[in-house]
């Protein structure tokens, strides 16, 4: 008796089951996680029982309690997961390994109600479809659609199969991804001999020195070391791009491109694992191959996605080649005796140093003027400026997974809040995974709102991995860290800034795949913006701002290899596209094999033998974008085109900006995924997109025009 009541004493304390108003990110354990996630499903599973049982085809008897359903699994789940990301543990690894597959039952069971889709299918054929409001029509019919896609019309063998492969493909994601972490975590280069690392700029070696501090070496200095080089994006781009030790550069390169391909963390048998379930995903399912599948969400067709690729792809070729000759050319007149022959490690190094000398530009020198501090506080005016909205830091409100985890309070106009969010700006090896995302915590809702309140406000994190503060100097930025910033800063916002009640649909939901990078591409833009520029760019010490010719430099240098950066987004998209349509698993040729067809085509430098960048493709192996990579190509065709209409506006012309920002807010901020966003994009731009603006921002026009 004892034990049952004070396993029912856990459960009943237990943080992940509490009614909060913010997640309680600082106590919950992974020792929180099986008996939480197990009672919160039981629970969900008896709310879904009783949903079925008293079903009827109308909103409040269908939607609303079916969103109650969704939105508490997500939210708790998220909580866990998000967990993962920023704070992985062994603990919590195998706490979530063991709840994943009963999570996935539910969901599935959830998604192949038949009763739920039947009562979505009754509503779409009542005389009442008409009287929907478009967002609640959307809501209907990607219900069905989704149900579809979850199997919901499989006869019950094919039904089981269907769900076995789903379990299966959530548990190698996960695998995929704690592989991809592990293999960064191993690699470490414990360098002594100062000659080793010369090039390095100070704050690399202060990155690499408080790197071996954390792992035993307690006396290490960025002056006098050791220095422990590791495959984290600061401590890697910095030797590639500034390390005159070609060997070194060659060393971290090689690991780089085999991550989690050998050994006992080698992807390579989990990649065709995933290929082959998902091809037979797709043909239980009557579709061809994965993409159809992947694409039958999305704006794009296959079709569509292959035409845009090549023809970005051709419009780039010619200036990637003539990219390559440059930095043959500037190399040997440097003296260099890897001229004739650069390869791989070289292409950053040398790219760093025509920069320097064409642009005299040098990323090192620029990080004083790039504090976060002072980029946080630009951030957010350039957002009360475009937006009307302010911003203000509500450190305290909320708990936080780690001290250096920032809250914010986002207020309209009338200063009434509107939308909350949590920044985690820093890189922590140890238990951090790379990258930087935007995800949701809550969701705009009428039907969750809370304390007499007529909607529930969303809330949303954001998470960077840049350079933490070394020393007493705060963050000091390269200018590739504050794009980053202001492109998460971009999800955010269609996040927070959402008008929509329906929950479904509300702020990223629901909004096709392809269109989601729209905001966050769109934001990156301002960096070039000369006022917003010029607000960020303080010298952290003396508040001295940036030259202005440095300014005029940076905007020239935007165009700087602009045909070789587009062309590695298209070997990603399309060796993506590749897997998921073409690819025979177990046939005659390897997945390494396609990606080095594929490259032949968007490489002028063809990749090494033992290239197996695959295996630690993430993003279409352990994230969303299986068969959709293809959208960062898409979504920046539609976000260069939106940020045209501040030009033609006139950049210069606040009033202008400000309508324009405003009537950005009301359509692509404001709708969510309650309305096809290629209709929400006509209303914003008074036309279809085109890439011409794309191209023109690139440097790229007239060679697309003369292809």
């Amino acid at each position: 008796m004892a034990s049952s009541a004070s396993l029912q004493d856990d459960v009943a304390s237990n943080p992940l089951l509490q009614d909060f108003e913010f997640p309680p990110f600082d106590v919950v354990q992974p020792n929180h996680v099986r008996p939480g996630i197990r009672a919160l499903l039981k629970n969900l599973e008896s709310d879904l029982e009783e949903l079925e049982r008293n079903l009827e085809p109308s909103w409040p008897k269908l939607v609303e309690p079916l969103e109650k359903i969704m939105d508490r699994l997500s939210v708790v789940w998220g909580i866990v997961n998000h967990l993962k990301s920023v704070k992985d543990s062994s603990e919590l690894r195998s706490a979530i390994e063991d709840t994943q597959p009963e999570k996935v039952k539910f969901q599935l069971r959830l998604g192949q109600s038949k009763p739920i889709y039947n009562a979505f299918k009754a509503i779409r054929e009542s005389p009442e479809w008409e009287t929907l409001s478009e967002a609640r029509k959307r809501i209907v019919e990607s219900q069905i659609k989704e149900a579809i896609l979850n199997g919901v019309s499989l006869e019950d063998d094919k039904r089981e199969h269907f769900n076995r492969i789903e379990q299966e493909l959530e548990k190698l994601s996960q695998k995929f991804d704690e592989n991809v972490l592990d293999a960064t975590k191993r690699f470490e280069k414990l360098i002594t001999d100062k000659k080793e690392i010369e090039g390095l700029p100070a704050t690399a070696l202060g990155l690499a020195a408080q790197n071996a501090v954390s792992r035993g070496h307690e006396n290490a200095t960025a002056e006098n070391g050791p220095w422990v080089i590791t495959l984290d994006a600061p401590s890697y781009i910095a030797v590639m791009q500034h390390a005159r030790n070609r060997s070194l550069r060659e060393e971290v390169y090689r690991s780089y491109i085999s991550l989690a391909s050998s050994g006992d963390l080698d992807n390579t048998e989990i990649i065709e694992q995933i290929l082959k379930l998902r091809l037979e995903k797709a043909k239980l399912l009557n579709y061809d191959n994965y993409a159809e599948v992947s694409l039958a969400t999305k704006m794009a067709t296959v079709d569509k996605a292959e035409e845009l690729l090549e023809k970005l792809r051709r419009a780039s070729w010619d200036a990637a080649v003539q990219d390559i000759e440059d930095l043959k050319k500037f190399s040997k007149s440097q003296g260099a005796s890897e001229g004739d022959n650069l390869t791989h490690w070289d292409i950053n190094f040398w790219s760093e140093r025509l920069r320097e000398s064409k642009y005299d530009i040098n990323e090192e020198e620029l990080r004083p003027f790039f504090s976060l501090p002072k980029v946080i506080d630009a951030l957010f005016n350039l957002a009360k400026t475009l937006f009307g909205i302010e911003i203000e830091s509500a450190d305290g409100l909320a708990p936080v997974w780690n001290d250096d985890v920032r809250f914010f309070r986002v207020k309209d106009s009338s200063g009434s809040p509107i939308a909350y969010f949590y920044f985690d700006p820093y890189s922590r090896p140890s238990e951090k995974r790379q990258g930087a995302w935007m995800d949701e915590v809550f969701a705009r809702s009428r039907v969750l709102s809370r304390n007499g309140t007529s909607t529930r406000l969303p809330v949303a994190h954001m998470v960077c991995n840049q350079t933490p503060p070394v020393g007493n100097k705060p963050s000091l930025m390269t200018f590739l860290e504050v794009e980053t910033v202001f492109h998460e800063f971009g999800h955010a916002l269609q996040h927070m800034l959402t008008k929509q009640d329906e929950g479904l649909v509300a702020g990223t939901r629901g909004i096709e795949w392809d269109a989601v990078e729209l905001p966050s591409q769109f934001m990156e833009n301002w960096c070039y913006h000369r006022e917003t520029l010029m607000g960020i760019a303080k010298h952290f010490e003396t508040g001295e701002s940036l030259p202005e010719e440095v300014y005029l430099k940076l905007v020239a240098a935007r165009t700087f290899r602009a045909g070789s950066l587009s062309l590695r987004q298209i070997r990603f998209a399309s060796v993506d596209l590749e897997l998921h349509t073409k690819y025979v698993p177990e046939g005659q040729e390897s997945i390494y094999d396609v990606d080095r067809r594929v490259s032949e085509r968007t490489q002028v430098i063809p990749p090494l033998p033992e290239d197996r960048f695959l295996c630690g493709f993430s993003h279409i192996f352990a994230g969303g974008y299986a068969a959709g990579y293809y959208s960062y190509k898409w979504a920046e065709v539609l976000s260069a085109d939106a940020f045209s209409a501040f030009e033609d506006a006139g950049l210069d012309n606040n009033k202008a900006v400000q309508e324009t920002g405003h009537k950005f807010r009301e359509t692509i901020l404001a709708l969510g995924g309650g309305k096809a966003p290629l209709e929400v994009f006509v209303q914003f731009r008074g036309r279809e997109p085109t890439p011409d603006a794309l191209l023109r921002h690139n440097g790229l026009l007239s060679v697309a025009a003369s292809a």
